[in-house]
């Protein structure tokens, strides 16, 4: 589990007393992290995915769109999740993201999944559907631009997921300057201003920030 911002007993508790991913997902899990080497913790945690599935399931979007697929762990989340919606995911590799076709498949859900490759910037700007539920876990740099692409489009009541707002508790500290710490405290300050949304930033994992359209 991303649970840094945990003591391990605490973060054993919390694994111990949550729905375990299934066997597909244990397993794209491990070929992932063999596949793609370092990037690996790029993908979402268990306790994440789980809270995917559920807020879909509560949320019972019609569109759904992810920007940042990966090898598909989300997506699959998400997707299971869905009563007759369809997810869109964005993502720039054809790489990484020809391993969440394969798992798609595997899972049974690749009927409600759409593929968009390309820089997202780019392709949601062309997307012209309303949105009801989105999740956002790609370049962090961006995410001022996908947020604004993504609410814009969104229905009023909509709820976008942002992750990795945390980034380990540094941006808690004004002395961490890393770059991608500095990009996400600013993308936080941005939400936490906008009149156009409710906020509440969640210590799941490296956070994860419910953001619900007025």
């Amino acid at each position: 589990m991303k649970a840094d911002l945990l003591s391990p007993a605490v973060a054993r508790y919390v694994h111990d007393h949550s729905t375990k991913p299934d066997p597909l997902l244990e397993r794209l899990a491990r070929e992932s992290a063999e596949f793609t080497g370092d990037s690996a913790g790029m993908q979402i945690s268990p306790d994440q995915g789980t809270f995917l599935t559920m807020i879909t399931q509560i949320m019972a979007p019609d569109v759904a769109v992810e920007v940042g697929t990966f090898t598909g762990y989300s997506s699959i989340c998400i997707a299971r999740g869905l009563r007759g919606g369809r997810l869109h995911c964005f993502d720039v590799s054809d790489k990484w993201t020809s391993m969440a076709r394969r798992y798609w498949a595997e899972a049974g859900v690749e009927d409600r999944v759409t593929l968009t490759l390309g820089p997202a910037l780019d392709t949601l700007a062309a997307f012209d559907q309303t949105i009801d539920l989105a999740f956002l876990d790609a370049d962090k740099g961006n995410y001022p631009g996908y947020y604004e692409l993504l609410i814009s489009r969104m229905r009023p009541g909509g709820l976008l997921i942002a992750d990795n707002t945390l980034r380990r508790g540094h941006v808690a500290d004004p002395s961490h300057d890393e770059p991608t710490t500095v990009e996400i405290r600013q993308f936080n300050d941005l939400v936490i201003e906008d009149p156009r949304v409710s906020v509440l930033l969640l210590p799941v994992a490296d956070g994860m920030t419910l953001i619900t359209k007025h």
